[in-house]
C-alpha cells in the first residue's frame, strides 16, 4: 500500500490514467501557515459589532502566489454555512475611472450594466448595496482601480470610506504592492486597513513541508521525496518562490511520471519540462523563436 499517499488519494492509484490526471489537474486548496491566518482574518471581519468606520484589509503579494484562492476559499466556505450571502468577491476591470470601478461590482452582484452615466451606475451600486446589506466587500486586483486620474483614485477612497459608515461594510483589497502604497500614502486612509501580507516563500522548513504536502495529494504509485534537497532545490529555483508556479511544475511533472510510466517525479523529469521561469520568460529562446 502507498503510504506516501493521503487516504482519500490512494484509490485513484486505480483509475486509468486519464481520470489520474483531471484528479491532478483540478484546483486545490493548500491549506500553509499564511493562507489559514489569511482565512481566519477574513472570517473575523463577520461576527464583528456595527461600526460607522470599518476596518478593511489589505491582502497583499506577488502575482501568483495563492491570494486569489484564499478569498475564494473564504468566500465558497460561507456560502456553504450562512443563511444570506454576506460576502462578495469583486474582480475589480481593467481600466481606469469610476465607471469601471463601478461596472464591477455591479458585475459581481449579477445586475444588468445598461448605464454608461457614472451617476446612475454610482446610485445602481448604492440601491444594490442597501438590499443586500454585505458585510464584506473583496476587491481582487484593486491595484487596476489604480491606474487613472488622481481624482478618480480619490473618489474610490471615499467610497471605500463612505460603505463603511453607511452600509457597515468592510473592505478587503488584493492585490500588488501598488495598493499599499497608495492606502499608505495618507495617514487617514492607512489607518482604515490591516494588512496581510502573502510573501514569496523561502527555502526554508515550512516550505519542504508543502512539497511533501503537495506528494501526499498527487495521485503516483512510487514515492518521489520531493523535499530531499536536490529536487527541492531545482523547483524552488523554477518557481521563484511562487506558491502558484511550485503547483504548475509540479503537476506537469506528475502528469509527466505518469504518462511516462514512471510513476514518481525524479529531477529528470522536471529537467524534460524545460519549464521557464517568469523572470526569463520575456528573454527566452522560445519567445526569440516567435520573432
Amino acid at each position: 500500500m502507498p503510504e506516501h499517499l493521503l487516504d482519500h488519494v490512494r484509490p485513484y492509484l486505480s483509475r486509468d490514467p486519464e481520470e489520474r490526471i483531471a484528479y491532478i489537474r483540478a484546483p486545490r486548496w493548500i491549506g500553509h501557515q499564511v493562507a489559514r491566518d489569511a482565512h481566519r482574518r477574513l472570517a473575523e471581519l463577520l461576527p464583528r459589532p456595527p461600526s460607522l468606520r470599518t476596518q478593511g484589509l489589505m491582502l497583499l503579494g506577488p502575482y501568483a502566489n495563492g491570494k486569489t484562492m484564499i478569498a475564494e476559499r473564504f468566500a465558497v466556505e460561507h456560502l456553504r454555512t450562512a443563511s444570506k450571502q454576506k460576502v462578495w468577491i469583486v474582480q475589480t476591470r481593467e481600466g481606469a475611472g469610476l465607471g469601471h470601478f463601478y461596472a464591477s461590482i455591479l458585475q459581481a452582484m449579477r445586475a444588468p450594466i445598461g448605464e454608461r452615466n457614472v451617476g446612475r451606475k454610482a446610485e445602481q451600486v448604492d440601491h444594490l448595496l442597501a438590499s443586500l446589506k454585505p458585510k464584506v466587500l473583496i476587491f481582487d486586483e484593486f491595484h487596476n482601480a489604480l491606474r487613472g486620474r488622481a481624482r478618480d483614485i480619490e473618489a474610490i477612497f471615499a467610497f471605500l470610506r463612505r460603505i463603511g459608515r453607511q452600509y457597515d461594510i468592510a473592505p478587503v483589497l488584493i492585490g500588488e504592492v501598488a495598493v499599499y502604497d497608495f492606502v499608505n500614502a495618507t495617514s487617514e486612509m492607512a489607518s482604515r486597513f490591516d494588512l496581510l501580507s502573502v510573501p514569496r516563500w523561502h527555502y526554508d522548513e515550512d516550505y519542504l513541508t508543502l512539497l511533501d504536502s503537495l506528494e501526499s495529494a498527487l495521485p503516483l504509485a512510487r514515492i518521489s521525496d520531493l523535499s530531499d534537497e536536490r529536487l527541492a532545490r531545482t523547483i524552488f529555483s523554477l518557481s521563484e518562490g511562487l506558491i502558484g508556479e511550485i503547483v504548475t511544475i509540479v503537476t506537469k511533472a506528475a502528469i509527466a511520471a505518469i504518462r511516462s510510466g514512471a510513476e514518481r517525479i525524479t529531477k529528470a523529469c522536471i529537467d524534460e519540462l524545460h519549464y521557464i521561469s517568469i523572470s526569463h520568460r520575456r528573454n527566452s529562446a522560445l519567445r526569440e523563436s516567435l520573432l
